[in-house]
This record gives structure tokens, C-alpha cells and sequence, in this order.
């Protein structure tokens, strides 16, 4: 069985991007009390499913230091998690809160809040090999569940596609060469969410999706 100390995570201290790092340090000087540094990877380690996000929000994870907690997009995303059974506990927003994933992980594609949630080109690929050495880790993740296209994009650079190997599109399922299964899924965010382009139906479908690749 694996452990949390079997998952490497990025330094605290990555200053790979200026701009990135800049940013954290403005952070820092503005809200000395929130986590502010490359946020971890976080749930179980022997998961069957891993999230693939885009990044830290600045007043979600970037604040709490665990991912999508203390935004719109982790309520959404947990209260689905909570519907399938893929986590114990009460979700209260906060890192301490108790909350537990069961069968799940969640890792970002880039882990440094990015100014307006747009990281370059650039910092995702400084950040692939944090996402890379986190995949081969969790051995036995197999199902990645993308949000997004950025999220998508990464895997596809991480097992060495290239993007016309699989388009993205929500509810997409994508077999990897490795027997993995690249489930694809519009990113739970507020503005996907108050737009209509995606609902909490058509979420919970892409979860099922998830579940028959098992």
C-alpha cells in the first residue's frame, strides 16, 4: 500500500517561473496568512482515478493549500465526489476540514496560481516533470479524468503524443499506451458552470464514464 510520503511533490521553494514566482511573492506580501507556494498533489495514494486540474485558484487552493478547496469549482467537484462515494467526511472548505477522497487523487497541471488563471506555454512545460514523476508514482491510478484542455494537453505531453493522437472533448475516452484510460471533461469551473456549457448532470455523466473505464 502507498503512503502519502510515496507521491513527490514539487518544492515549496520552485521558483522555475519568474512570473509565476513574482506573483507568489506579491501574495505573500498581500496575504501573509494563505498557503502561497506550489500547492501538492492531494488524496488517496492508492487511487484507481486521478483529476487532472489546470491550477491553483488564487483564493481557492493558492489560499488553502489543497486542491480546487475554497472555490466554486471544488464545491461542485466534491459534492459530485460525495454523490459517487469517492470521498468520507463533510467538505467545509478548508484544508483541515477532515474531508478524505477514497479511490481518488487530484494533480494539477501547473502548480503555482498563474495571474488570471492563464499560465504560458511556458510554465506548463516547466511543470510537466512534477506531473510526470506524480503519475508513474501512483501506481495504480488507471483512469485520468482531464478538466479541461490544458489538463488534457499535459497528459498527452507526458506520454509523448502528440495532440492530434486524441482531440479533447468532453466525455471523450482515450485509451493510453499504457492501458490507461484519458477521460476527457469541460473544467468545473464557475464561468463553464453559470454559462450552461456545463452542469451538474452532465458532470456527474463524465464521473460514470470514469467508472465504467475502471
Amino acid at each position: 500500500m502507498l503512503t502519502e510520503a510515496d507521491i513527490p511533490q514539487p518544492p515549496l521553494d520552485c521558483r522555475i517561473c519568474p512570473r509565476l514566482a513574482a506573483f507568489l511573492d506579491e501574495q505573500r506580501a498581500a496575504h501573509p496568512d494563505w498557503f502561497n507556494a506550489p500547492v501538492p498533489g492531494w488524496g488517496d495514494p492508492n487511487a484507481w482515478l486521478c483529476f487532472v486540474g489546470l491550477a491553483p485558484g488564487l483564493r481557492g487552493a493558492n489560499r488553502t493549500g489543497r486542491p480546487f478547496t475554497g472555490d466554486w469549482a471544488g464545491d461542485l467537484l466534491y459534492d459530485t465526489l460525495d454523490k459517487f462515494g469517492w470521498s468520507e467526511g463533510t467538505y467545509d472548505a478548508r484544508a483541515d476540514d477532515g474531508y478524505r477522497l477514497k479511490g481518488a487523487y487530484i494533480a494539477n497541471a501547473v502548480r503555482c496560481v498563474p495571474p488570471q488563471n492563464k499560465p504560458t506555454p511556458a510554465e506548463i512545460t516547466n511543470c510537466r516533470p512534477y506531473f510526470d514523476t506524480q503519475l508513474k508514482a501512483l501506481r495504480n491510478v488507471r483512469v485520468l479524468l482531464a478538466l479541461g484542455l490544458i489538463a488534457h494537453q499535459q497528459v498527452m505531453k507526458v506520454y509523448g503524443l502528440t495532440l492530434n493522437h486524441f482531440k479533447f472533448a468532453h466525455g471523450a475516452r482515450h485509451e493510453l499506451p499504457d492501458g490507461r484510460v484519458l477521460v476527457d471533461s469541460y473544467h468545473c469551473s464557475r464561468y463553464n458552470t453559470n454559462t450552461g456549457r456545463l452542469t451538474p448532470e452532465m458532470f456527474a455523466d463524465i464521473f460514470r464514464i470514469a467508472e465504467a473505464a475502471r
